[in-house]
């Protein structure tokens, strides 16, 4: 018989409803963030303060004040940093964040500033990570910007495409940080990501359509977009995450 250490699992989490399909299912860590269609936005406070009131796994929360590229203004950056103090204040865990260059480096005197201004919160860069140039560089800027955690697909559309850059980075950071793959991560795929990359953090959003509550529905107008099932409201199913963790760490005992 041999045994191995357990995997922890983040839930990517919309809402505060799928905050608590995330803890009820035994995820370990929650990131909270608002407009997952944009790839995640800062939460209002009103979200933050009630997921903090419920949650005893981990909050974090991310740290990004619009969709679209990672090349803030100041204005932009101002906004982050307050959003940081705001959840500091709540008693918030952790943030996420990710700042690039306009050469699609690292921004190495903001991730600092934020994570300064974080501590004692624990920080994780996110994908912004995906999308810069000269991956192994930028992963040893985040280390020195004092990051504890890199969010990665490993530069690919999906974690599990990204599998061997992963399993390289996660070489080269050492006990310095944690590499944490996301992007695809799913019930089905998730113990090939454990075995392949060697890390023992992963990400996913473990989402499912749920029916709306409304029995009067007008056919006429549409208030999303096009394609969209306004009467479908997509959140975090407790069962998925349970899936997610089961299958995760099957190889913990193994014959």
């Amino acid at each position: 018989m041999t045994q191995t250490q357990a995997i922890t699992l983040e839930i990517c989490a919309g809402s505060v409803t799928s905050c608590l399909a995330a803890q009820e299912g035994g995820a370990q860590r929650v990131e909270f963030c608002d407009n997952l269609l944009e790839g995640g936005t800062t939460p209002s406070y009103g979200q933050l303060a009630a997921a903090r009131d419920r949650l005893w796994i981990t909050l974090n929360v991310i740290i990004r004040p619009r969709g679209g590229d990672f090349l803030y203004s100041d204005v932009e950056f101002e906004v982050m940093e307050r959003d940081v103090l705001a959840c500091k204040k709540i008693g918030v865990d952790g943030i996420v964040i990710g700042l690039l260059t306009s050469d699609g480096h690292i921004d190495i005197p903001r991730t600092k500033r934020l994570v300064e201004l974080a501590r004692p919160m624990q920080v994780t860069f996110h994908r912004a990570f995906d999308v810069a140039c000269n991956p192994e560089q930028a992963l040893e800027d985040i280390i020195a910007t004092g990051c504890n955690r890199l969010l990665s697909s490993g530069q690919a559309a999906t974690a599990l495409e990204g599998a061997a850059l992963l399993k390289k980075l996660q070489a080269q950071a050492g006990d310095r940080l944690i590499v944490m793959p996301g992007a695809g991560v799913r019930g089905h795929n998730i113990a090939q990501l454990v075995a392949e990359t060697g890390c023992r953090e992963f990400h996913s959003s473990g989402r499912a359509p749920f029916p709306s509550g409304m029995t009067y529905r007008n056919p006429n107008v549409k208030m999303g977009a096009p394609g969209q099932d306004e009467y479908s409201i997509v959140e975090t199913s407790a069962d998925l995450v349970r899936e997610l963790l089961a299958n995760a760490n099957a190889d913990r005992i193994a014959d």
